[in-house]
């Protein structure tokens, strides 16, 4: 067997009831939850029960998913399966360098929240959206928004996927380009236009706060969405506020995973989105995910069985 990746999930994976049955079943996600509604009150309250408007909000969204996340590995870890690298999506990244230890607990999901609110708010200011667009490649995607004022490619995800941000009446602008080239595009429930230049200011708000925090070296290789290679000590700063108004490199991340001689790929967090687009991006890896107890028991069985 080669190594294991976990990798954390990102905004557009969260519902109501994530996280719950983690907390039951695993001290360490009970722990990290008690310390989150401390920090944040009724953040738990929010993953168990919030409603779907509730958990769109960025402000909202990014800590409920930091804290699923997050819950996830240390059960996973907790029952015996341990990781050689992670890696996040987007706010993904901030659990992914928590959980390798390059930020503590309480440090990570407060800088989390401050994220939030600063996308939130920067998201108010412009009427914009994100889309996917399917069965298009990069180069062809990457032309059509270079057609508009205000249209950036901003996730690459994987072959024959990439996701656009931009002012939303020319996302709809878009769509009938898109098909006529002979891709599809889908909206994605999120609040606003973010990997792009409209997050510039919430960028230069965080590196302000990020100035402010001291980064530890941590226990594993944490692969960056800037660059898509692993994190170099006294980078993390620069890396983590440019990742906000940057395309995240999740494609180039997976292949990099690979050639650095990983095989085995658990998402940790709400939903299987990353583990289709490691799928559709090496079809001969092994893809498991983590998000509550039934997936928690049947990922350590299959893993520990390999």
């Amino acid at each position: 067997m080669g190594k294991i990746a976990f990798v954390f999930s990102g905004q557009g994976a969260q519902y109501s009831g994530m996280g719950q049955s983690l907390a039951t079943c695993s001290a360490a996600a009970a722990e990290l939850f008690a310390l989150a509604d401390q920090i944040r009150p009724g953040t738990s309250a929010q993953c168990f029960s919030g409603s779907k408007e509730e958990l769109t909000e960025t402000k909202n969204t990014q800590p409920c998913l930091f804290c699923v996340d997050l819950a996830a590995a240390l059960a996973l870890e907790e029952a015996g399966v341990k990781a050689d690298a992670a890696a996040g999506f987007s706010l993904g990244e901030m659990a992914a360098l928590t959980f390798g230890g390059l930020l503590a607990p309480e440090t990570g999901f407060s800088l989390v929240c401050r994220r939030a609110a600063l996308m939130d708010e920067a998201a108010k200011q412009v009427d914009s959206a994100m889309a996917a667009v399917l069965k298009l490649d990069n180069e062809a995607v990457e032309a059509l928004c270079g057609r508009f004022e205000h249209l950036y490619p901003v996730n690459y995800n994987c072959p024959g996927q990439l996701v656009v941000a931009g002012l939303v009446d020319e996302i709809e602008a878009l769509k009938p380009m898109v098909k006529e080239a002979g891709g599809r595009l889908v909206p994605l429930a999120v609040s606003g236009g973010f990997h792009s230049p409209f997050m510039a200011d919430a960028a230069e708000a965080f590196a302000q706060d990020l100035a402010e925090v001291d980064f530890t070296v941590g226990r594993m290789p944490v692969y960056a969405n800037l660059t898509a290679k692993p994190y170099v000590q006294g980078e993390e700063k620069s890396l983590l506020a440019g990742q906000m108004k940057n395309p995240v490199r999740w494609e180039q991340t997976v292949r990099n995973l690979a050639a650095d001689g990983f095989d085995t790929f658990v998402e940790v967090g709400p939903g299987k989105t990353l583990s289709g687009l490691v799928a559709k991006t090496l079809p001969d890896a092994k893809v498991y995910h983590v998000e509550d107890v039934e997936t928690l028991n049947a990922t350590v069985k299959a893993v520990l069985e390999q």
